[in-house]
């Protein structure tokens, strides 16, 4: 396809009023979260008498994309600022997924050993050490002091900066073009979609093959998982929005899976338009998201009266234990948690801290918005408060098995998909 026939996808800090794929103008409401702070920007103690800036967060759907996007985009330097406090090697479930995902991939697509793994938003290196101990070269890319991690603490060879089609030029130059790009968990989170897309296909060999993870609308929408929607994530993909986009840059979706990281997702294998088969897979479902009425603005009335019953659920059971002197915590602060409890309007009084494992980088500081503090997980076996509410929802049944081995007699709580209490 001619470049001139293909939409501008970089996108200004701002509103958003067109889609950020097709550039229809056409888009229907999702859901309204009002104006909320960063996710992943906590406060410190001394911030906390410093203004806080907040910034709308509103997501759309485009029915002739498929795509759903935020309609105001945040500087990036802002979102993804040097002491970004998100490690995903700290996480025990996700280190052991992605690690599974290099091995996955090796053998799905049969790279020779030694050929180059890239992968862009690498944070602390953990899913290239997947890749590294197959046998590949790797190279992160990472715009945080994360990088560092990354080098120092996994030895993986990292580039600090966003990636943009002039660093892929710099890389191809300097590595060689890549076997395998992947970006899990990034894919849907820059602003400058264009640039991120002309850097892939500069860099991706002739037989590469382009790996993206992302969020998945239709589980999104099936599970009431409106907490994943934050300043971070502009796009939430489905998988007509991703066929749609790399169309336009001769590319296409040959393979696609769907997966329980972070409560659903779609993992989707792209390559030169012709130069793989496509597999029944992707037609499939395809007609799935149709069937499921993903594209009908109807679908998102009973989505946002969903989101209201739990939100209602919580904030009762809230006050319920405020009322009665029940202590009613947090465990683990992932980003997801600042989206939920600034929109239910959990506060302090009601929620005095969050706890969280002992290498987090969130440790002493505040959640955004409502200023809960966040304290090493330790206390809750000290002090057996009578709620836990399990703000890492998606991760519920580890987590609480983890805590029960720990002597933790809590009643465990979870937000999502729906307000439970679980029997372990």
């Amino acid at each position: 396809m001619l470049v001139s026939m293909i939409p501008d996808h970089d996108v200004p800090p701002g509103p958003l009023t067109r889609c950020q794929i097709s550039g229809s103008s056409n888009l229907e409401p999702v859901i309204d979260l009002d104006c909320q702070p960063l996710c992943d920007s906590l406060l410190s103690k001394d911030d906390l008498s410093r203004p806080e800036p907040y910034y709308p967060l509103r997501l759309y759907i485009c029915p002739e994309s498929g795509l759903a996007q935020l309609d105001y985009v945040v500087e990036g330097s802002l979102v993804y600022h040097p002491d970004y406090p998100y490690r995903s090697g700290i996480t025990k479930e996700l280190e052991v997924y992605q690690r599974a995902f290099a091995q996955e991939v090796m053998t799905e697509l049969g790279t020779a050993k030694q050929a180059l793994c890239i992968d862009i938003g690498s944070n602390d290196g953990t899913l290239l050490t997947g890749f590294k101990r197959l046998g590949m070269r790797t190279l992160g890319i990472e715009p945080t002091n994360i990088a560092k991690i990354a080098r120092q603490e996994s030895g993986i060879d990292t580039i600090q900066s966003f990636f943009v089609e002039a660093l892929a030029k710099e890389i191809a130059t300097d590595f060689g073009k890549a076997k395998v790009i992947t970006a899990t968990n990034v894919f849907a989170h820059m602003a400058s979609l264009g640039e991120v897309m002309r850097g892939i296909c500069r860099l991706l060999d002739d037989d590469g093959v382009f790996i993206t993870e992302s969020h998945y609308l239709l589980d999104v929408v099936e599970k009431t998982q409106f907490d994943t929607v934050y300043h971070e994530h502009i796009r939430t993909y489905s998988l007509k929005s991703l066929v749609t986009l790399f169309g336009y840059y001769g590319l296409e979706v040959f393979h696609v899976r769907r997966a329980d990281r972070y409560g659903g997702n779609i993992r989707a294998y792209v390559a030169r338009k012709g130069s793989r088969p496509v597999s029944a897979g992707v037609g499939e479902l395809l007609d799935l998201e149709v069937e499921r009425g993903l594209f009908d603005p109807k679908t998102y009335h009973g989505f946002r009266a969903r989101v209201h019953e739990a939100r209602d659920r919580l904030m009762t059971l809230a006050y319920r234990a405020r009322r009665s002197g029940a202590a009613f915590v947090g465990n683990s602060c992932p980003g997801r948690c600042s989206t939920l409890l600034n929109y239910y309007g959990m506060t302090r009084d009601l929620m005095p801290y969050i706890a969280e494992q002992p290498a987090s980088l969130k440790l002493g500081l505040y959640l955004p918005g409502k200023h809960i503090p966040v304290v090493v997980n330790q206390r809750l076996i000290d002090e057996q408060p009578e709620y836990v509410v399990l703000l890492a929802w998606h991760y519920a049944q580890p987590i609480a098995e983890q805590l029960r081995a720990r002597g933790l007699k809590s009643k465990l709580v979870t937000p999502l998909p729906q307000v439970e209490t679980l029997e372990i």
